[in-house]
């Protein structure tokens, strides 16, 4: 009989799921970052062991398994082959998380995935191929993120602070409690993307005139993405993550918005049982 081996894996942690041939859930585990752009050695350590978890109290070895393995930096094909050669199962792909994401999602149909939290990914599915668009990290992209409304919201305080932009209360408030320019400068100095992360909710529920600018300045971005993938069509969108229902509650008039059908870990064990029916 075959199993099946669906891995979601982040820079946060990783979830994992074995399934029969039927799609009946066998065992379920989670560990430590995967995020295999970061380290490759220590994702393969964290999988193996979220795996190990999933498969207590079966038989089952983890050399008999069928996997796809949705993980933070698949798209790089260095850490992929490096990580291959770490993986004892008997059949494995490695794409990246928002592909996974994206699947499990949309199931087969067509569609779009905007996935946005502390980062932001978006992917599209037509025809059974799915194509991952933006996800480039905290200092290259992830527009309209939890990260990046925080860092834009600490600039502004900053311009403000300088006279360079307008002071609002929300700005002069995020002043106080950071400590003033000294104090956000030192923040910046270690802060990692949820640090800024921790910010977003300030932008996104507050009617001061500071966050709305900041807020539709993402939400543009966020239609500008899904337009683009869109290319004419209107096919549906799922939003997931931290900040997908905020976004969605702005956009929903301009597409139509469906909810998740599943999650990573459902979209990787998909996968991974389509990866069995093929080979």
């Amino acid at each position: 009989m075959v199993f099946y081996l669906g891995i979601d894996g982040g820079g946060t942690g990783c979830r994992a799921a074995v399934a029969d041939a039927d799609g009946r859930i066998l065992g379920r585990g989670t560990g430590g970052p995967a995020n295999i752009n970061t380290n490759v050695e220590s994702a393969a350590e964290n999988i193996l062991a979220a795996t190990a978890e999933a498969l207590r109290g079966t038989d089952i070895p983890a050399s008999d398994l069928v996997a796809t393995l949705g993980l933070a930096g698949g798209a790089m094909q260095v850490a992929r082959d490096r990580l291959m050669t770490l993986l004892p199962f008997a059949q494995a792909q490695i794409v990246n998380d928002g592909m996974a994401a994206a699947r499990g999602a949309l199931g087969q149909d067509d569609g779009i995935l905007a996935a946005i939290g502390t980062g932001s990914v978006y992917a599209e599915q037509r025809g059974g191929e799915i194509r991952q668009a933006g996800g480039r990290g905290f200092l290259l992209g992830d527009e309209a993120s939890g990260a990046v409304l925080g860092r834009t919201l600490l600039a502004e305080a900053l311009r403000a602070a300088d006279g360079f932009a307008e002071m609002t209360p929300l700005l002069a408030e995020v002043l106080e409690e950071c400590g003033g320019i000294q104090g956000i400068i030192g923040f910046s100095n270690t802060a990692r993307p949820v640090d800024y992360g921790a910010h977003a909710p300030r932008v996104v529920a507050s009617d001061d005139p500071a966050a709305r600018r900041i807020f539709d300045d993402a939400v543009a971005q966020v239609r500008h993405a899904i337009a683009s993938l869109q290319r004419g069509d209107r096919l549906p969108v799922v939003f997931v993550g931290g900040l997908g229902a905020r976004y969605a509650a702005r956009l929903s008039g301009e597409w139509p918005v469906h909810e998740a059908r599943g999650n990573a870990v459902d979209g990787a064990l998909d996968m991974a049982r389509q990866m069995g029916r093929d080979a």
